[in-house]
C-alpha cells in the first residue's frame, strides 16, 4: 500500500502506481473513461502550474504533458521528480493518446503497441543521407518497453507491435512517410511524444511502455480522412482492457534487466 496526500490528509492505494502521460486534455479524457469513474484533480507537489487527474482508486496519475518531445520530456520528468520527493515513485510510466498509422499495417482506429519507441529525426542530414545522434557518437535514440508487458498489453488490446516513431515535424507527404518506413520498416505509427515521456523515464530508471491509437494514415495530410472521435473511442476501450495487465504486471519482478537493455 501507498501512502498519498489528498486534501491535506494521507489516503492510501493499492499497490504500485502508474504515471500516464498524453499530449492533450482530450487524449487523457479518453483514457480517464476507461475507468468509469470521475477523475480528480491533484496538484503536482511542489508546482503549482501542474495538475494530475487522479483515477483508477489512486493507482493511475493521467497527465497532459503537452505537444512535442521537449514538452513532453519535461511535465514527465518534474511529475518524477515530484513523486520521487514525496516518497510516492511511479512504477511504470505509460505514454498514449491517437498517432498517425503506417498503412496498411497499422489502419485507422488499430491499436499499436511499441516494442520500440524511436526518436526518428534525432540526427543529421548528410550528402549520403540521414544519420542518427548515436552515428554522430551522442545520446540514444531507441526505447525498448519490458519484452513482457509488451507481449501482455498486446494480447490484451488486440493491439499491433512495432516500433513507433517520434517525431517532431509531423509527416505530410508520400515522400516522407516512404523514407521513414524505408529507415524503420518494422515502423507502424508515429506521434510527438513517446520519445520524450520515455526519456525522462530512463532518468528515473522507470519503465515505460507506449500505447497508441491510430487516427489517421501517415503520408499526405487530408484533414478529411481523419478519425480522431473513433481513436478516442479506441483508446478508450483499450485502455479498459490494458489497466489489468498494468496491475498485474507491476506486481512482477519489474526490474529485470534483461528486458531495460536499449
Amino acid at each position: 500500500m501507498v501512502l498519498q496526500a489528498h486534501e491535506g490528509r494521507l489516503i492510501t492505494a493499492p499497490g504500485p502506481r502508474v504515471l500516464v502521460a498524453t499530449a492533450v486534455p482530450a487524449e487523457r479524457d479518453a483514457v480517464a473513461r476507461a475507468f468509469g469513474t470521475r477523475a480528480h484533480e491533484v496538484p503536482l507537489p511542489g508546482v503549482s502550474t501542474e495538475t494530475l487527474h487522479r483515477v483508477g482508486d489512486g493507482r493511475y496519475d493521467l497527465l497532459a504533458a503537452g505537444v512535442g518531445p521537449a514538452l513532453a520530456a519535461a511535465s514527465t520528468a518534474t511529475a518524477l521528480t515530484a513523486a520521487a520527493l514525496h516518497g510516492t515513485p511511479y512504477a511504470l510510466v505509460v505514454s498514449t493518446g491517437i498517432a498517425g498509422g503506417f498503412p496498411p499495417d497499422a489502419p485507422l482506429g488499430s491499436l499499436v503497441v511499441a516494442d520500440a519507441v524511436t526518436a526518428a529525426d534525432l540526427g543529421a542530414e548528410t550528402p549520403d543521407g540521414f544519420l542518427p545522434v548515436t552515428e554522430l557518437g551522442f545520446g540514444t535514440v531507441h526505447h525498448r518497453p519490458p519484452e513482457s508487458l509488451v507481449r501482455e498489453a498486446a494480447a490484451a488490446t488486440g493491439a499491433r507491435v512495432g516500433t513507433v516513431l517520434t517525431v517532431s515535424t509531423v509527416t505530410g507527404s508520400a515522400e516522407r512517410a516512404a523514407e521513414l518506413r524505408a529507415r524503420h520498416p518494422r515502423a507502424l505509427a508515429e506521434a510527438m511524444e513517446g520519445f520524450g515521456v520515455a526519456e525522462a523515464a530512463a532518468a528515473h530508471g522507470t519503465p515505460v511502455l507506449e500505447l497508441r491509437a491510430v487516427s489517421n494514415p501517415v503520408g499526405p495530410r487530408d484533414r478529411a480522412a481523419w478519425r480522431i472521435g473513433n481513436a478516442l473511442a479506441a483508446l478508450t476501450e483499450g485502455f479498459g482492457k490494458l489497466a489489468p495487465v498494468l496491475e498485474s504486471w507491476t506486481s512482477h519482478d519489474r526490474h529485470d534487466p534483461a528486458e531495460r537493455t536499449p
